[in-house]
């Protein structure tokens, strides 16, 4: 058999209506919950957070027991534990072989990619939605029994970019779990490396001025500090962005349109 008649027999039937994109997304979604990881993940994402929010209600002084700062403190476990779900997303067809199976069911992987971006985003979307009102919660229950300030002082800027540092932050696991496509070894890196970044440009007094344009997490600082992202700090995400988000994920799809898919 030729190569190009091999080509022909395994192209698509024109004839046969490609699988919908609401299925797709559908089945994506439920591997995020149906593997034991994915599961547990979540549900540890939940239960941190809910843990770090009354930790907090116990510890800070009742003029900290704000909106804004509770809505920080849950910021912190669904920054470090979000992206990770990004990256078994992409790394479980993979690891738990179940790669053949879908990409014999939908031939072109650039759908099966972008329903699998599109499924982290909508729980990455939810998950800040349930932090927001977990939040909300715990600033009534501040008022109410632990004498707190209960300042309701937020804006839609900050809710806003509260939203854009997790979903920055879930993408980009995702595009290192699809350049990697190893579990392990995209968690590492994907911890490792940017704290590596950002501490380089923190200890280097000649870069300082640089670094936003560069360190991604240097870029998002101001959310942190709760503080609004300005025309200059969007600036910084794109470029920085660019380079830790969209080139990793470009290179990943790269990848993940040439690799062998095996059963074993």
């Amino acid at each position: 058999m030729t190569t190009a008649t091999h080509h022909l027999e395994l192209s698509p039937d024109p004839r046969v209506a490609s699988v919908p994109f609401s299925r797709l997304l559908r089945a994506e979604l439920r591997k995020l919950v149906d593997t034991r990881a994915g599961f547990w993940l979540l549900t540890a994402i939940g239960l941190i957070t809910v843990a770090v929010i009354v930790v907090f209600l116990f510890v800070a002084d009742p003029d900290q027991l704000t909106f804004m700062n509770l809505v920080g403190a849950t910021a912190t476990p669904q920054s470090i534990l979000l992206p990770v779900l990004g990256i078994l997303a992409v790394t479980a067809e993979w690891s738990q072989r179940t790669g053949l199976v879908t990409f014999t069911l939908e031939p072109s992987r650039i759908r099966i990619a972008v329903a699998k971006l599109v499924a982290v985003v909508l729980v990455g979307l939810l998950a800040v939605v349930v932090a927001l009102g977990v939040a909300a919660l715990s600033n009534l229950a501040g008022m109410a029994f632990m004498d707190g300030a209960g300042s309701w002082n937020i804006g839609a800027a900050n809710v806003r970019d509260f939203f854009a540092v997790q979903l920055i932050g879930i993408v980009q696991g995702f595009a290192f779990g699809m350049l990697l496509m190893n579990t392990a070894a995209a968690i590492v890196l994907y911890y490792v490396i940017p704290i590596a970044w950002t501490v380089l440009f923190s200890m280097v007094g000649s870069l300082e001025k640089v670094a936003p344009w560069l360190d991604v997490n240097t870029a998002m600082a101001p959310a942190f500090d709760q503080r609004t992202f300005q025309a200059g700090d969007w600036a910084h995400i794109a470029v920085s962005g660019a380079i830790w988000v969209l080139l990793p994920l470009a290179l990943g799809l790269v990848r993940l349109l040439r690799r062998e898919v095996k059963s074993a």
